[in-house]
């Protein structure tokens, strides 16, 4: 059985209970996972409370506690994990986020913005971005879910389509107009 099957057979193994197919799934998800949280954490200030491991290990936990959820593939499952994790670092900057926003500097939606220096917290520019996803989820979810898995995962176009299954060319046009909605959101905010 091939990887995309078997991943999708073991979330279903689960879902029913399976005996030993968690412990199966981990073994097989696992370094996929910590790839995408490794992602996630180059996009972070150095010296960040969370590691990678201990995003993984929290995202896991939440995956899987979720007994109602019903996986409908590995896709299903990678696109959630990233979700998953971007709201577990959302929730952390929140809880570190001041009354007040940080100057009031306006934000862009690119590569350079997340490159964080060692002195800036840029806890507030998340929490504008995470909103501004949630705005562009309630218009096009596939073009959250692009952002999420680029921006956030670190995913090639070529990735993205196959976790989507959509066409590259479709990836790119969406991600590109996605982004320009963003930006737009973002100087306005």
């Amino acid at each position: 059985m091939d990887g995309d099957h078997q991943v999708t057979q073991l979330l279903a193994d689960v879902a029913s209970g399976k005996r030993g197919a968690e412990e199966q799934l981990v073994q097989l998800v696992y370094a996929e996972l910590h790839r995408l949280a490794q992602s996630y954490m180059r996009k972070e200030r150095p010296g960040h409370t969370l590691q990678a491991s201990a995003l993984v290990n929290e995202a896991y936990v939440r995956l899987i506690g979720e007994r109602e959820m019903r996986w409908e593939n590995r896709a299903h499952f990678y696109v959630t994990a990233a979700r998953t994790m971007r709201r577990i670092l959302i929730d952390h900057a929140r809880s570190k986020q001041t009354a007040k926003r940080d100057g009031g500097q306006p934000v862009t939606l690119n590569e350079a913005l997340l490159t964080i220096d060692s002195a800036v917290d840029r806890s507030s520019e998340m929490l504008m971005i995470d909103e501004a996803l949630q705005r562009l989820e309630r218009l096009d979810p596939r073009q959250c879910k692009i952002v999420e898995l680029r921006f956030f995962g670190g995913l090639t176009v070529e990735e993205t389509a196959q976790a989507l299954e959509i066409s590259p060319k479709t990836v790119k046009r969406d991600w590109s107009v996605a982004r320009a909605w963003l930006e737009a959101e973002l100087r306005d905010a």
